[in-house]
């Protein structure tokens, strides 16, 4: 809220210049579930460079070809494995994400709410809703890695 808020340090700037206004909108859950979300791809990327082979980069170059070649095919190729772990983890991270998604654009159902805010508000009411709705998280995560599992495990 200090640097997106209204009144914070870019926030203004971006609401006068472009009438962009950030809190309590549908981008603003987006920048808060990516704000804690990217470390996790971060982290894994990280991983992935730094056990990347650099005698591939030094052969590209070797062989005449130039840094943002060298980086699309052979770089990239290297760390897909580690960018796809990280994409993974950083979705599966902003999916059940809600202190930062609450404070930043607030629960304001069909616009601002996800589901762990809707299973915090059904808590309060309807706790069958609740476990449906927990139930409905836990069943896209596993569809989602089941579908995944088999580019991650492989047969010897």
């Amino acid at each position: 809220m200090l640097v997106f808020g209204r009144r914070g340090l870019l926030g203004g700037w971006l609401d006068a210049a472009f009438g962009v206004t950030l809190p309590f909108t549908t981008a603003g859950v987006v920048l808060a579930e990516a704000f804690v979300a990217m470390p996790f791809l971060v982290i894994a990327v990280e991983g992935a460079l730094r056990a990347a082979d650099t005698r591939y980069e030094e052969a590209a170059a070797t062989l005449g070809a130039g840094r943002w070649t060298t980086f699309t095919h052979v770089t990239l190729p290297l760390v897909a494995p580690g960018v796809a772990a990280g994409a993974v983890l950083c979705w599966a991270r902003a999916l059940g994400e809600f202190g930062a998604t609450i404070t930043f654009a607030g629960n304001f159902p069909g616009r601002t709410q996800t589901m762990p805010l809707a299973v915090y508000l059904a808590l309060e009411t309807d706790l069958e809703a609740a476990i449906v709705l927990s139930l409905v998280l836990l069943a896209v995560s596993v569809a989602i890695l089941a579908g995944l599992r088999d580019r991650w495990v492989t047969a010897p």
